[in-house]
Order: C-alpha cells, then sequence, then structure tokens
C-alpha cells in the first residue's frame, strides 16, 4: 500500500503555524509523503490533484483561502486549527495526531460543501470572476450613506432594496457575516443561498433562502465612493452605478474531513455559545434576590 500523499498549506512565518507544520511533518515521516507547501511554493491543479488530503495549518481565513483553490481538485481538507476562533478548522494538532491513522486507512466521513461563483459585469463586459465559499457581499462603503440595489432570481425581479449592503452565503457561512446580520443557521452540508440585507431601509426586508440552483443577480441602482464587493472578507473589487453582480452555485466542492470527536452542532455551542442557558440566579424561587424582588415574580 503507498503512503498517502499530502498537500499542506501553513504560513510558517506565524510562530503557532510553524510549530504544528514541524511537529505534523515529523511526526508523518515514515508515514505520508508531503508534496508541498502551497503557502510557500505554487502548486498547480495538476500538482492538488496528486495528493490524497490537504492538511490547513491556520484559523478559518488560511482555511477559506486554501479551499478557493482545492474546490475544483477534490481534494478533502484537514482543517487545523491554530488560530482563534477556528470555526471551519475542525482538528487541533493533538486531535490530527491521535485521529491519523483512522484518516489513513479512510475511516473518515467527508462532508461536502457547495461553492459560489462570482462576476462581476461592468457596462455589459465581464471584469471579474472568482469563487466564495463562504460568502458574497455587497457593501456600502465611505461615506456611508445607503446605497441602493434591484435583486433578480433566475430574471423574475425579487426585491429592491435600501440599506448598507446584502450578503450572499453559503450554508458553510451561514455562521459567518451571515449570523451577526440575522440571517438563519444552516445545516453546512445543506444545497441553498442564503440572502440577507444589511440594515435595510424596511423592516419588511427579512432574510430568505433559496434553492441552490437558483441563478442570482444584483444591478446597483446607487452606490458610495467606497462601495466594494467583497468574497469571504476579502475586498475584491469598489464598485460603480449599474454595475452587475452575478452568484450561481459552482461545479465544484469543497470537502471537509469531519472531526469525529464533535459535530457541527458541538462547535457552534462550544464557541459561538449558540442555545446557551440564560444565567439564573443562586437564591431559592421564593427568596429575595439582590434587587429585593422575589425571583417568583
Amino acid at each position: 500500500m503507498n503512503p498517502l500523499s499530502l498537500i499542506l498549506f501553513g504560513d510558517a512565518r506565524k510562530a503557532l503555524a510553524k510549530e504544528a507544520l514541524e511537529r505534523f511533518a515529523a511526526f508523518v515521516q515514515g508515514k505520508a509523503r508531503i508534496l508541498a507547501n502551497c503557502m510557500e511554493s505554487s502548486c498547480s491543479l495538476d500538482m492538488l490533484k496528486q495528493a490524497d488530503y490537504a492538511v490547513v495549518f491556520g484559523g478559518d481565513g488560511t482555511l477559506l483561502s486554501a479551499a478557493r483553490q482545492l474546490c475544483q481538485s477534490k481534494i478533502p481538507v484537514i482543517g487545523v486549527n491554530v488560530g482563534k476562533l477556528g470555526f471551519l478548522a475542525e482538528f487541533s494538532i493533538e486531535e490530527l495526531l491521535e485521529q491519523f491513522d483512522r484518516i489513513a486507512s479512510g475511516q473518515v466521513v467527508i462532508e461536502e460543501r457547495m461553492v459560489l461563483q462570482c462576476s462581476l459585469h461592468r457596462r455589459g463586459q465581464p471584469i471579474f470572476s472568482s469563487t466564495a465559499v463562504n460568502d458574497v457581499v455587497i457593501t456600502a462603503g465611505a461615506p456611508f450613506r445607503m446605497i441602493e440595489f434591484q435583486v433578480t432570481i433566475e430574471g423574475q425581479p425579487l426585491a429592491g432594496c435600501i440599506g448598507d449592503g446584502v450578503i450572499v452565503s453559503t450554508p458553510t457561512g451561514s455562521t459567518a457575516y451571515n449570523l451577526s446580520a440575522g440571517g438563519p443557521i444552516l445545516a453546512a452540508n445543506l444545497s441553498a443561498i442564503v440572502l440577507t440585507p444589511i440594515c435595510p431601509h424596511s423592516l419588511s426586508f427579512r432574510p430568505i433562502v433559496i434553492p441552490a440552483n437558483r441563478r442570482i443577480e444584483i444591478a446597483l441602482l446607487r452606490v458610495n465612493q467606497q462601495s466594494s464587493l467583497l468574497l469571504d472578507g476579502q475586498p475584491q473589487s469598489q464598485l460603480e452605478l449599474e454595475d452587475r453582480i452575478r452568484i450561481q452555485k459552482h461545479e465544484g466542492r469543497f470537502l471537509v474531513v469531519n472531526n469525529p470527536l464533535r459535530t457541527q452542532w458541538d462547535t457552534l455551542a462550544f464557541k459561538l455559545h449558540w442555545a446557551g442557558k440564560p444565567r439564573y440566579t443562586s437564591v431559592g424561587p421564593n427568596e429575595p434576590a439582590k434587587d429585593g424582588k422575589s425571583t417568583s415574580e
């Protein structure tokens, strides 16, 4: 049986990532072949396709950057958190070393996550195209006046909106900016798209979930000097009046190796404190609380 072939993603200039990279490289000697660290040298699609797994050392930003490169290679991704939150990077370095033999023998659950394809069109011509794993965001920018846009789905007008922008999110990205803006949490392996307005000038414009096979177009009717298009939190282009942003499901997939020691819901509860219990006082039901009121009131 041939040893595993691995592609690494990790910034060795960062102390924690460097330590994890060196520890992992020493551990897999004789067990796996490391082809390259794609954050230190460029990795072609042909090289990526030679790997059995990609191992990403960093925070969620590093993992998202790697995922955009890997979504067409069909290489499963093992995310190792050496950042702060690490919501997408499911493994610690200790957990990866502990689970490595199971991974090497194929005893893993690999989850498919959808990816978005986004293109920007100006005066009828495409000027930008890329992918997003978490979200596509149109943001008002300086001088921070409200912008106006029209949303169309499959050529049918959905709604016009005046506000600070809009978030178009994958299920993976539903726990990122979308959640902070009041959008719903989706199971990460769903095939769906969430549209969440950012501070709309209308209480009736609420988030909406649509099937992933629908094509979305957003036409800009009023913009600011610094209105921008962001993909996975990274600025891509400043926007101009009458620009059109077209978004649809990408043909590729982001394949994630699940950590068997936890679920998506464990991560929500532990790292985002989702559905946490109220902080009750320690006094009895009929005893006065510190403010002098009965806890039964």
